[in-house]
Formats: C-alpha cells, structure tokens, sequence
C-alpha cells in the first residue's frame, strides 16, 4: 500500500469518483460542489447532509481505497466494509490544501 503523502495531492483530486450524492466525476469536482454548497448556504450550510444524505464524507472513500492510498475494503455489494479513516482524512485533507 502507498502511504499518503504530500507529495501527491494533485494526483488524489483528480482521482474517479463513483455515483455519488454530488454527482461529482471526481475528488476535486465533489470538494468544489462541497465548498459550493457552503458558499450558497453561508450560515445556514447543513454540513449533516450538504446533498440531502448523511454520510457524505464516507462518499470520498472508495476512490482513496481503490487507489491504494488508504487501508480499507469493501463488501460483496461493493460498499465500504472498513477504512483507515484517519488516514483518508488526512490524505483528502492534504487535497484540500493542494486547492490553492
């Protein structure tokens, strides 16, 4: 497994997402609807359900796993069965900041 370094973070936006809430093609599209949603709901920003579901961050895991760059694995209907979180958290926080 790569462990997730700052050194790749340009890589990780451009990484394929799955169907998704956001309807996001990939890591970087669904942290600009992400951002966006907070820009249009300033103060009023549901961050339990920015999409209209909760779990939304659970949706930028699969990339992450599937690439190798977070421990995790899925189940047999292709749902995450277990993930490093912190380790995804960091790597999608290292994303963030490669944003600028």
């Amino acid at each position: 497994m790569t462990e997730p370094t700052p050194a790749n973070p340009a890589w990780v936006l451009g990484l394929a997402m799955p169907l998704n809430d956001a309807g996001a093609d990939t890591i970087r599209d669904y942290l600009i609807e992400l951002l966006s949603k907070v820009w249009e709901y300033g103060e009023c920003f549901n961050g339990k359900c920015p999409f209209g579901n909760s779990g939304w961050e659970d949706e930028l895991y699969p990339p992450l796993i599937t690439a190798g760059l977070v421990d995790g694995a899925f189940d047999e209907d292709g749902d995450i069965e277990r993930v490093d979180e912190d380790a995804a958290r960091r790597v999608i926080a290292d994303a963030i900041r490669a944003l600028r």
